[in-house]
């Protein structure tokens, strides 16, 4: 069986309502599937996880009679992008000749309902909010930089519900395009799943996913090149290799924002500690093979 590579999208690499990032996202996807297609020629399987931020946040705010719940909107934009990724992806194959073609997963995520997350919401999640509906919302709201939004709990993910699927397609090589957004975030009530008001990162999820599938990469693309301490400052350093032990000192000392590269990081760190073996590694798109081989990006090591 081929080796198999966890390849997470980052947002900048998809398409979002700001037609102003339009240009940029397109070259930046242009990146991801040439990474895509060195993998496969490589001999690895690959199964690509991605964000939807400003896809689920658009589509929230079309919403605006609140008609539907924001677990739909998870499943709906999972299968959008998913679409839009899989036809790009698959035309690039059949001009290539290449054998496999794309499968997409709607991914549903199993997370505890007394997850710490829940009892302090801190994601914004949808539009800027108007002062009527602030007021009559029967939501956790917050105010952000840009005003209030919503806000919803952030919970840890536990199991992927369809990793068998997930499973059986990869040994088919198909190119899996699952876990959208982090996933459908699902409780057990009793014998039944419910979906839920909540986001799970896109990076944590990958993660837990390559643990589950047994996956031999990670790799997290980003808008960086590699890892750096004192980002933007005097001492600015780039770190092609980094320990568990140098990457929790660095966490310590704040080197890695948590609303940037500390759950990247950590994510890495996860999968490196509970797969050994597993190649972690962060990287832009482009890089990956480059990566895999040592010569960009930065590898987490145990």
């Amino acid at each position: 069986m081929s080796r198999i590579a966890v390849y997470a999208i980052g947002g900048n690499a998809l398409s979002s309502p700001n037609p102003e990032k339009e240009d940029k996202s397109a070259e930046v996807l242009a990146h991801v599937m040439s990474d895509v297609i060195d993998l496969l020629e490589a001999g690895w399987g690959v199964v690509l996880t991605h964000g939807n931020g400003p896809q689920v946040g658009h589509l929230m705010e079309l919403d605006s009679a609140n008609t539907q719940s924001m677990d739909s909107w998870v499943a709906a934009t999972q299968g959008m992008i998913g679409h839009a990724l899989s036809l790009n992806l698959d035309s690039i194959l059949h001009r290539r000749k290449r054998p496999e073609r794309t499968a997409c997963v709607i991914t549903r995520v199993l997370v505890n309902g007394d997850d710490e997350g829940f009892k302090h919401p801190t994601k914004p999640v949808g539009p800027i909010l108007s002062p009527t509906i602030v007021m009559s919302a029967d939501w956790d709201i917050a105010e952000t930089i840009q005003g209030p939004r919503r806000v919803v709990a952030s919970p840890l993910p536990m199991k992927v519900i369809d990793l068998p699927v997930i499973q059986k397609l990869v040994e088919l090589h198909a190119v899996v395009l699952c876990g959208g957004g982090g996933g459908i975030p699902i409780v057990a009530k009793g014998d039944h799943f419910i979906g839920i008001p909540a986001v799970i990162d896109k990076d944590r999820l990958s993660a837990l996913l390559a643990i589950q599938l047994e996956a031999d990469a990670l790799i997290i693309s980003t808008a960086i090149d590699a890892v750096r301490t004192d980002f933007g400052g005097a001492n600015e350093k780039i770190h092609h290799r980094l320990s568990l032990d140098e990457c929790e000192r660095f966490m310590e000392q704040g080197e890695f924002p948590a609303g940037s590269m500390a759950p990247k990081i950590g994510s890495l760190m996860e999968a490196a500690l509970h797969r050994p073996g597993l190649s972690a590694i962060l990287c832009q798109p482009g890089d990956a093979l480059l990566a895999l081989r040592g010569e960009a990006g930065t590898t987490i090591v145990v």
